[in-house]
Order: structure tokens, then sequence, then C-alpha cells
């Protein structure tokens, strides 16, 4: 099997809104074992309002929580012949992208893209997606998280920059038509996280050890998307749209989209499903990785894991391999990808070596006195 480096950034702490330091570059292999012992809590879902940001940032003079942002990654190939994952992690946006150095602190971009029909795709909008997602879209900035009308500029901005991936993979004739890729992407601005999806990749939250789900799997087990896609003339057949993909919602794959004339619109669609919150206390990490995990672990099962991995060695990137790990173990069929992003600080508590007793026979507690007596 073949593994895959994570490249991450130094972390970034503040404990008010305060500007941050650029950091330094650095790649990093993690190695660690799986657990074992799987949580079957509850999955919580929620409904995520438009606009869920907190109006605590009002009184810019009393300190608010800011998350502390640390992450990694771990891809693995698994049983199949060719890798068609690919992912991104940017700790540290603003300092990285020149154009985004107004963004409120922290800011943070994360990606999973998991290609099929080929790589093609996928490796197309990793490697240009800085360029798609906020330098073609002149992504909006604030120095006011709360402002709505920000964070509407965002969820506008996040959605053409799918929406502009997708056309950008049809105009690009190095790429096969037949290549497309599902798309996750979050984005951390300040206290707010949102997500945005198509596909079958998906993103949980860790709120107080219990799975949020942040987005939802676009398959044809989906009702929702069962019925739009009927609604658009498609048809599924042994569980694949049109007979030929296990997805609903996909960048590329424009032999597909591509309809004859007057004929109604494509029932494969680019467009993303965005979810936002915002973060507290409660929020421990967010968890991001392609169906190859998801097949055989549920949602509160990844975090269990990852939670038992933070709190052992407070590792992002070894609870993303031990994701990996356990996945392969669960006889997972597919590319493996995994993203581990951390909201809370380094310390942890180390549990207090249990005092031992020993008790003494009648006898022996007689012989021990008389020692002690001299006699």
């Amino acid at each position: 099997m073949v593994a895959e480096a994570e490249v991450v950034f130094r972390q970034i702490s503040s404990a008010v809104i305060s500007p941050l330091s650029s950091p330094k570059l650095g790649i990093r292999r993690s190695t660690a074992s799986v657990s074992g012992g799987l949580s079957t809590s509850p999955v919580v879902s929620i409904n995520l309002s438009e606009n869920t940001l907190s109006k605590a940032y009002h009184d810019s003079s009393v300190p608010v929580y800011v998350p502390t942002i640390r992450s990694g990654s771990y891809a693995d190939i698994g049983p199949k012949r060719f890798m068609e994952d690919e992912h991104i992690c940017v700790d540290d946006l603003s300092s990285q992208v020149s154009c985004l150095s107004q963004l409120p602190n922290p800011s943070a971009f994360y990606a999973v893209f998991d290609g099929h029909g080929g790589s093609e795709a996928a490796t197309y909008v990793k490697q240009n997606a800085i360029r798609l997602f906020f330098e073609d879209e002149k992504f909006p900035q604030t120095s006011e998280v709360n402002n709505s009308v920000y964070v509407e500029e965002v969820r506008s901005s996040l959605r053409n920059a799918f929406l502009q991936a997708d056309l950008a993979l049809a105009e690009d004739c190095s790429i096969s038509s037949s290549s497309g890729t599902t798309a996750l992407a979050a984005l951390i601005s300040g206290r707010l996280l949102m997500v945005a999806n198509a596909g079958d990749c998906r993103a949980v939250l860790c709120r107080k050890g219990r799975a949020i789900e942040m987005s939802h799997d676009h398959r044809p087990i989906n009702l929702l998307e069962r019925r739009r896609v009927e609604k658009s003339g498609g048809v599924f057949e042994d569980g694949y749209l049109n007979g030929e993909l296990s997805v609903t919602r996909a960048l590329g794959d424009w032999d597909m989209k591509r309809t004859p004339r007057g004929s109604s619109k494509s029932p494969l669609i680019s467009e993303p499903e965005i979810k936002q919150t915002t973060l507290t206390e409660d929020d421990e990490f967010l968890v991001m990785a392609c169906d190859g995990i998801w097949d055989v672990l549920t949602s509160q099962e990844a975090v269990s894991i990852v939670k038992r991995g933070l709190n052992r060695h407070d590792d992002p990137g070894r609870c993303a391999r031990e994701l990996v790990m356990e996945a392969l173990r669960l006889n997972t069929f597919d590319n493996l990808t995994a993203v581990v992003v951390s909201f809370v600080t380094g310390e942890r508590v180390v549990p207090l070596e249990k005092k031992r007793c020993f008790g003494l026979t009648p006898e022996a507690f007689r012989s021990l006195r008389s020692l002690l007596d001299g006699s």
C-alpha cells in the first residue's frame, strides 16, 4: 500500500481577535496504531440556519472564544490499483494567499476531492483550488465576522467556485470528459465554519464528543437527491445514476452533463450544498473524509476514534492515519483520505497514577511491630 505524507502548517492560536504571525511550512509523516472499541452513541443531525453567527462580537473590548487550529491528514491507495483522491490543508489562509490578508483570524481552508474515471479531474481541482476559490472569485473580506452580508457573500463565493471549477474542467482539453470528482470544502473564518459539498465525501464536527454531520451524501439512497434526479429526467440502474455514476453531484463528468439541444437540465449537477455554524468551546475537531472511510465507519465511530487519539497523543495527523488504518482493517474497497482539524489547545490532563494498598496478616503485623520495637 502506498501512503501519502500529510502537508501541514504550524498551528495558529489567539485568545482574542488579533493579527497573527505567518507560519512556516513543514512536512511530516504520522505513525500510529489503531485502538479498539468503537462508541455506538447516536449521530446528532442538526438543521443549521443560514445565519447562525453569534452576536458576541458586538463588543470588541471583551475577549471572545477563537479556535486554535491544528490539522493533519493521511491518504492511502487502499485495495485499488490507482490513487484518485486528492486533498488540501491550509491552516493559515490569510498568510498563504496574499489577496486574503484582511480575512478574520483564524482563517483556514481544507478540501477533499474523490476522483473517478481517472485522477485528472481531482488533480486539476486541487492544483487550481486557491485560484478558483479565492483569487478568481475575489473572495470577500471583512473585520467583522458577525456581518450577515459578509456571511452571504462567502456562501455565494463558495458556490460560484464550485460552478467555475466545473466549467474549467469542461474547457480544459487535457481533461477527459469522462473524468470527474466529488468536492468537499471547509472554510474557517474567525468562529465561522462553512462547509460546501458536492458528492459523497463527508464532514463531521465533534461537539462535546458527539457527531454533528456538516454535509449530506449525494447518493441515490438520499431521497431528496433521488427526487431531484428523477425530476430532471435521470434514472437509476442498479444504484447508479444513468447506470454509470454512484453519486448525484460532482465536478466534471461532462460526457454525462452535455445533453442534446432542447433536453432538460442534466440530472448530474455541480451545485454544492452549504452548511454553516459558529464554533464554540464545545467544538473539538472536524473530520473530513472520502467515502472509503464512510463506507465502513459511521460518523460517530469516526469521531470516537479521533477523540481517543487526541486524548492519547494530541496529534491530528496520527488521528487521520488511525481512521484510515481502521477502515482498511474493516476491508474498505476504495482509496482512503482523512483530514482532521483540531479546534482545541494541546493541553491534556494526565491521569494520576493509582495508589496501591497492601494488607498484612495479623502474624506479619506482629513480626513487623516487634522488629520496629527492637525486641
